[in-house]
């Protein structure tokens, strides 16, 4: 069961099944109608839970599975049946006060009576303690050759789909301190931004096209006031970009490898991380991140899927 809110979790959900399939099960995979756009995070949640078990007790009715896995939180909120749960991050964490005031109640019960857990990293529990789990992070693989550092013509890019989550704000003034005549920042996935010098936008671009840009940049720029895990930071070292940082909190797979790459590019001093990683980039960065980003193959992932991820979900079916 996707809930398929955003391009990121479509995908995820995408590669789990067809991850289990390759394990040898048979795989079905309904996703929740968008609902209609709302100004709260507690009805936008309610709307899309509500959608979830729609296309779930349709799904359950046509298929009768041995199994179902509600991939994130919310898609298991109003669940017809339960199962096993996947999830970037948790309520308790990301909707604070208000936000998710009937969310995270719910959210326990869930959790303590789910068949099995399926965190995408060991941190998205949040330090909290829920049923048994296997851990399984999103596969990343880079989308092509990667390009040398001196054959990158695009100085930075940065992906701002939610750009207020994103620190789209942050970034811009950052660049607008930091940049040099010359120097150009690409910001993907707006379908609009107001002309400013040093910055252009390129719009909703299909994914190759994204992941092509990428492989052309010397650094991808971020400064998310809360990152629930990261996929668009994992690309960006996959691909050979440089990452730059605010420290968010949350779950932020990527963050521990920025630091461990260069220390200098995770700070809130964004304007001088994009100047030391542009004036003075660590030689060998590119091949430490691919060195790195191993643990996120599609080879590893699929023998946890086929080695425990597909036996526990038998067991507990």
């Amino acid at each position: 069961m996707s809930l398929g809110s955003t391009a990121g979790l479509r995908a995820a959900d995408d590669q789990l099944a067809a991850s289990l399939e390759r394990a040898g099960a048979s795989v079905a995979l309904v996703r929740a109608q968008a609902p209609r756009e709302v100004r709260t995070l507690a009805l936008t949640d309610y709307l899309w839970a509500r959608a979830a078990r729609v296309a779930a007790l349709d799904g359950i009715r046509s298929v009768r599975p041995q199994t179902v896995v509600y991939s994130t939180i919310t898609a298991a909120l109003l669940w017809p049946r339960r199962g096993a749960i996947r999830f970037d991050s948790l309520a308790a964490d990301n909707r604070p006060g208000r936000h998710g005031l009937w969310q995270r109640p719910l959210e326990r019960r869930r959790l303590a009576a789910a068949s099995l857990l399926i965190p995408w990293s060991a941190a998205s529990l949040g330090g909290r303690s829920g049923g048994p789990g296997v851990v399984l992070a999103v596969g990343v693989e880079p989308s092509g050759p990667l390009t040398p550092a001196g054959q990158r013509d695009v100085a930075a890019i940065t992906y701002a789909a939610d750009a207020s989550k994103k620190g789209l704000d942050r970034v811009l003034e950052a660049w607008r301190r930091a940049r040099r005549d010359g120097e150009e920042l690409i910001v993907a996935g707006l379908e609009s931004l107001p002309e400013r010098d040093g910055v252009r936008s390129v719009g909703l671009l299909s994914r190759d096209e994204y992941r092509a840009l990428l492989r052309r940049a010397r650094l991808y720029v971020t400064a998310p006031r809360r990152e629930d895990y990261g996929i668009a930071q994992l690309e960006a070292l996959a691909d050979g970009c440089v990452l730059v940082t605010t420290p968010a909190p949350g779950p932020y797979e990527a963050l521990p490898l920025a630091r461990a790459l260069d220390a200098r590019c995770v700070t809130d001093d964004l304007a001088a991380a994009i100047r030391a990683a542009l004036d003075d980039p660590r030689p060998d960065y590119a091949a430490r991140a691919a060195s790195a980003m191993a643990a996120y193959a599609t080879a590893r992932l699929d023998r946890i899927v086929a080695g425990e991820l597909l036996p526990k979900l038998s067991e507990r079916a």
